[in-house]
């Protein structure tokens, strides 16, 4: 797949069937518009292509209230690229992109990507105050000669599927839910930081993660989980939040991984939330919260079929 970071520069080589979204997440109804993209594509003999931004157009726009990203850029590329997306992107939304009239992106589009179609789901706009909704777009692709693919959104449970929907889910802690939005497990990762040790005083030695403040991050509490590394997938249980029963400071992803006798730090970990199984709690001595975790992991192990190891 071929990243493009802004709209200078030489023109493809290629004609495009194009798509253009933020598309945080890359959830379902994401999926199941580019699926479709793609195949159009290959049967016309264009390449495919989607247009995102970063940061998110409310951030820049809205400042006072910027979402949670579902996803970050480094993420959604690597989605769409297994998706079989041929060209991406990636363009940064400023205040001048926001300014930009919707027929002069039209023209941006139609030069620097050759665009011949151009794909987007029901309710889309964009432009300048988004006046480019699609009932102007349908006038452009007349007039500009490029043909205009309208998509409806794909319902779950009788409602669209959208990254608002998912992001009240991880908000409720309902994380399964999230997940089978998403199409797949929701995922936060990072580098493994050292931290105080007490899980190790308390029996089950956990790997810590500091909470990226920009991505949406579930509910405080405790979950079950898998943890990715480069060593591969194991079950665990992971709290998120601010640790009551000590200190009540920084946020922090920490994540018990099941039957797992190595060093973490310093690596990358990937932290799949699986199902939630209580809030975050104080406890009065660390005797009653090593009981606590005990009962957690057993929970976890039963809801991932993972047997507790001999030894």
């Amino acid at each position: 797949m071929r990243i493009l970071h802004s709209l200078t520069a030489p023109p493809l080589a290629e004609e495009t069937v194009l798509t253009v979204g933020t598309f945080d997440g890359i959830h379902r109804g994401h999926q199941h518009l580019i699926h479709q993209l793609v195949r159009r594509a290959r049967d016309t003999g264009r390449l495919s292509a989607a247009l995102t931004f970063y940061p998110h157009p409310r951030a820049v726009l809205q400042p006072e209230s910027p979402p949670r990203y579902l996803s970050s850029p480094e993420e959604r590329a690597a989605l769409l690229n297994e998706m079989g997306v041929d060209v991406l992107v990636q363009l940064p939304f400023t205040p001048e992109l926001a300014a930009t009239s919707a027929a002069g992106l039209v023209a941006d589009l139609m030069g620097a990507l050759r665009m011949k179609e151009l794909w987007v789901g029901a309710g889309f706009s964009m432009g300048r105050r988004r006046e480019g909704t699609t009932d102007q777009l349908r006038a452009l692709s007349a007039e500009k000669g490029f043909a205009l693919r309208i998509i409806e959104p794909l319902l779950d449970d009788g409602e669209p599927i959208s990254s608002t929907r998912i992001r009240n889910l991880l908000m409720d802690g309902r994380v399964r839910e999230a997940g089978r939005l998403l199409g797949r497990p929701y995922t936060l990762s990072g580098t493994v930081a050292a931290g105080a040790h007490r899980g190790r005083s308390l029996g089950f030695r956990t790997a810590n993660l500091p909470v990226d403040p920009t991505r949406a991050a579930p509910r405080d509490g405790v979950y079950v989980v898998q943890a990715v590394t480069e060593d591969g997938r194991r079950g665990g249980v992971a709290n998120i939040g601010v640790r009551p029963s000590f200190d009540a400071g920084e946020r922090l992803l920490e994540v018990h991984v099941f039957d797992y006798r190595g060093d973490l730090y310093g690596r990358h970990m990937a932290v799949e939330f699986v199902e939630w199984l209580r809030p975050e709690m104080r406890f009065d001595s660390p005797a009653e919260l090593s009981a606590q975790i005990a009962q957690d992991v057993e929970r976890a192990r039963e809801i991932l079929g993972v047997p507790e190891a001999d030894g």
